[in-house]
């Protein structure tokens, strides 16, 4: 069975280095990312089976990866390549993720392969789990996925939280409004589900059919019914309304 695999790291030189060692090692396949951003996007689109990950990197790193990684609809098996602590080596060991401390040995990186071969040979269940007790082990616990997978122009994008109008669900499927559109999401068969993956986020269950982004709310008022009326600061100035039942909670969330 064949490995596909995603280093990621900051630097060019150790990147290579790994690819160089992970080249000794016929069943694996190894891609390259410099930084989160990057590897969260080839994460959704090419589904790597492993990704050997530095957790020091500028701006968002590896903790910033590893929280998105938990939403993925494949989630990966990780390899942290880093200088840690012995409090984080314990921190992985216990939630059964393996690390690598750099420079990387050859015949230590052998040993993790070795580890990975039979976690995949095992299945993928519970790979969500240890990666959000990884994260609370590490007082690092996230505060829900921070971007929403998209379907656009013929490629998965990954878009920051803040880009998301609401995310709504019909007939057909459940879909992000932005202000540039409307676009299929990736990864959430049904609206409980983009819910659950978006606990922590600025994001509010208003009706059955409607999550509402309350930094995207321009104006909201009283409605008929009990209800209250929102409209959000998107080019359409679209309207939303708050089911009678979910208000309270609405305005406990906005302090009203």
């Amino acid at each position: 069975m064949g490995i596909r695999a995603l280093i990621v790291d900051d630097e060019k030189p150790a990147r290579d280095e790994l690819a160089y060692l992970l080249g000794e090692h016929p069943d694996v396949e190894a891609s390259q990312a410099d930084g989160a951003e990057a590897a969260l996007a080839a994460m959704a689109v090419s589904r790597p089976d492993l990704v050997f990950l530095d957790i020091r990197m500028p701006g968002r790193d590896g903790f910033d990866v590893l929280a998105e990684a938990a939403s993925l609809p494949h989630v990966p098996l990780f390899v942290f390549v880093t200088a840690f602590d012995q409090y984080a080596v314990a921190a992985f060991e216990q939630n059964a993720v393996d690390y690598l401390l750099k420079p990387v040995a050859a015949e230590r990186l052998a040993v993790s392969l070795d580890r990975v071969r039979r976690r995949l040979a095992q299945g993928r269940a519970g790979l969500t789990d240890a990666l959000g007790s990884l994260l609370a082990g590490l007082g690092r616990a996230g505060g829900g996925l921070a971007r929403v997978a998209v379907l656009r122009h013929g490629r998965i994008a990954l878009l920051p939280a803040a880009e998301v109008v609401l995310i709504e669900a019909d007939d057909r499927d459940v879909g992000a409004l932005t202000d540039q559109g409307r676009y299929p999401c990736h990864g959430f068969p049904t609206l409980t589900r983009a819910e659950e993956r978006l606990a922590g986020q600025p994001f509010f269950r208003a009706n059955r059919a409607v999550l509402v982004n309350l930094e995207r709310i321009a104006e909201l008022s009283p409605w008929v019914g009990g209800k209250y009326l929102l409209v959000m600061n998107d080019p359409a100035r679209t309207e939303v309304t708050v089911s009678r039942n979910r208000v309270r909670d609405f305005k406990e969330r906005l302090g009203l």
